[in-house]
């Protein structure tokens, strides 16, 4: 089985209940995409997005709590995320381990709660602009690796987010032969660990726009991206949706 692919757009802080139109657009353009389409709203939007798209596209959330329940002011557990009408979640963002100094034992724990409420997890990796520098990048991600990704995770249940720090929202974005090095290490990594390793999702994120999707699609071990910006307007994610399906 090969992995399947996975077009993401994370939404972040951005949206209200009338940016759900560019929901109706992207379906409307591409009825029968050749690959999955996720998007990631704030938590507000889940339950509408949800009900609007039906099956047309899957919903996530973009963080979840370790437990399942209790006084956690302001959080939202895995299990409301899912009764929402989500069915992944993001975890493990560079925004959320660097503004909430999350630790790749909370991204670990956050995961298993994911997938005790029956959750796609899609866990997030990535190095800063100084370990990129000093040569660190493949360490880094190994480490997250190792750090933030259960042992029960199977294809099924977990995309993989390769995201390097200083690419994201910065319009920069790593060559090529830089993708491919990070990819093919956590594709080695995954399928070491993993009986079905070979098969997860491996997605990559950090200024995906509609210019440069099919180039990075190309390159082996890119099943798909999370993205961003691009992803709040249709007219900006369509492209990334076809230029994936035709990969």
């Amino acid at each position: 089985m090969a992995p399947q692919k996975l077009a993401a757009g994370n939404w972040k802080m951005n949206g209200t209940l009338a940016s759900l139109a560019e929901i109706d657009r992207l379906i409307a353009d591409h009825p029968t995409p050749g690959c999955d389409v996720l998007i990631c709203p704030p938590a507000t939007l889940i339950h509408a997005m949800a009900a609007r798209a039906g099956t047309a596209l899957a919903v996530g959330g973009q963080d979840c709590h370790a437990k399942a329940s209790g006084a956690h002011t302001g959080d939202i557990a895995a299990a409301e995320l899912k009764d929402a009408g989500a069915s992944h979640v993001i975890l493990g963002h560079s925004e959320r381990r660097t503004d909430h100094h999350e630790t790749d034992a909370e991204v670990l724990a956050k995961s298993q709660a994911a997938h005790e409420a029956g959750l796609i997890a899609v866990i997030c990796v990535g190095e800063t602009e100084a370990q990129r520098d000093a040569g660190q990048t493949l360490d880094v991600i190994a480490a997250q690796l190792a750090g933030s990704v259960p042992d029960g995770a199977r294809a099924a249940n977990t995309v993989i987010a390769y995201e390097p720090v200083w690419a994201i929202g910065t319009g920069r974005t790593p060559t090529n032969d830089q993708i491919a090095e990070v990819h093919a290490r956590m594709r080695a990594l995954l399928t070491a660990r993993f009986a079905d390793g070979a098969d997860m999702a491996l997605l990559y994120g950090g200024s995906v726009k509609p210019g440069n999707a099919a180039e990075i699609f190309a390159i082996p071990h890119v099943n798909g991206a999370l993205v961003g910006g691009a992803s709040l307007k249709a007219v900006d994610f369509g492209p990334i949706v076809a230029a994936l399906s035709a990969a």
